[in-house]
């Protein structure tokens, strides 16, 4: 998958098109993801000793990964990625990197 937590996204499509947020959680199996303020939910739980009260709890719902798009930390656009074996100081290595395809830049995102 070419998102990873801690990303910064772009939703392309539905009620939240447009909207950015930060990547809380990744689903790879069934390719979704949950978004920081994006799709909110709500959850009706009932009493229980974390929550006493119970009732109607809102969080964010998952969303698929093809609805969004990858913010690149350096040029600041919604971009598509490519992957480049490379090392953090440009040179060949044996690691598999993110690389912006519009800036060339290696794309770090810190968890």
């Amino acid at each position: 998958m070419h998102i990873k937590k801690g990303d910064q996204v772009i939703v392309l499509s539905g009620n939240y098109r447009g909207q950015k947020g930060r990547v809380l959680k990744v689903f790879p199996v069934k390719q979704r993801l949950i978004v920081e303020g994006i799709n909110f939910i709500h959850r009706h739980t009932r009493p229980s000793q974390q929550n006493p009260q119970g009732g109607i709890v809102e969080k964010e719902g998952p969303i698929h990964v093809s609805n969004t798009m990858l913010i690149c930390p350096k040029c600041n656009t919604p971009t598509r990625t490519r992957n480049a074996i490379m090392d953090g100081d440009g040179k060949v290595s044996l690691r598999k990197m993110r690389v912006c395809k519009n800036c060339d830049e290696m794309i770090i995102t810190g968890k």
